[in-house]
């Protein structure tokens, strides 16, 4: 199956998103809702919404599964996965770490991704059958086979059972990994991973739009993901994405 006709306009969307985001970087900004741990911000509604618009009026058969929301037939053959803003804490902090992740699934199984840091001006795209490139250059993960010489990103969630897992793990990966980074955006990490600049992330639980169009990347570019429900919650995922030169074992 030839999926390279729905390149072009996932990533014209990713980047009449970015635009979008980048314009209002820094700039006041209109919460709607403050939780504990997370920003939910109106422009998350309105990037969705400009993705959707352009990836509908093309494709109006498919499906969306997104973060700010599900729409069209749940059936649907093909669905895409989005996340407008991965890393909306950092965006309202102003801190210029975060991602647009677009990624189309044929029966729930990823076919292409695409992934779009505005402030870099960096574009991760994958399609399965093809290539995956970062600025239209050809990628792959890491060399590095020691745990001594990696760099780490971890993704802790907020759940206790969760935290309580993980961090055990954390605090051995920490005295072991040249470093471990927390830096706030799931699907930026994992393209970092595709890569090559980080070895691995992993995280105990995550929601797909996070992680969909990254997990394919870091397969492509000769990686392994491991990639599981979560036990209490079937709508989340643990995640282990590394470069497949060092073993991790599954959170």
């Amino acid at each position: 199956m030839n999926y390279q006709k729905f390149l072009p306009i996932a990533r014209e969307a990713a980047l009449a998103a970015g635009d979008l985001l980048h314009h209002h970087f820094s700039q006041e900004l209109v919460v709607d809702q403050m939780e504990a741990h997370d920003i939910k911000l109106e422009l998350d509604r309105r990037a969705q919404e400009l993705i959707e618009k352009k990836l509908l009026s093309h494709f109006p058969e498919t499906a969306i599964y997104g973060e700010e929301g599900i729409s069209g037939d749940p059936n649907a053959e093909y669905r895409w996965v989005l996340d407008p803003i991965d890393g909306t804490v950092n965006f309202f902090y102003g801190i210029p770490h975060f991602a647009i992740s677009i990624a189309l699934q044929r029966e729930k199984e990823t076919v292409l991704g695409v992934i779009y840091d505005p402030m870099r001006k960096e574009l991760w795209e994958a399609v399965e059958g093809g290539s995956v490139t970062l600025n239209q250059r050809p990628i792959s993960v890491s060399k590095r086979t020691q745990l001594s010489d990696a760099v780490l990103s971890i993704g802790l969630s907020k759940s206790a059972t969760v935290l309580k897992k993980a961090l055990p793990r954390l605090t051995d990966m920490m005295q072991r990994a040249r470093k471990c980074r927390i830096m706030g955006s799931a699907t930026l990490d994992i393209a970092y991973v595709a890569c090559g600049r980080l070895d691995a992330y992993i995280e105990g639980q995550i929601n797909l739009w996070d992680i969909a169009a990254g997990a394919l990347m870091v397969k492509m570019a000769g990686g392994f993901v491991d990639l599981r429900p979560h036990a209490a919650d079937p709508y989340k995922y643990s995640i282990v994405a590394s470069s497949g030169a060092i073993a991790f074992d599954p959170l």
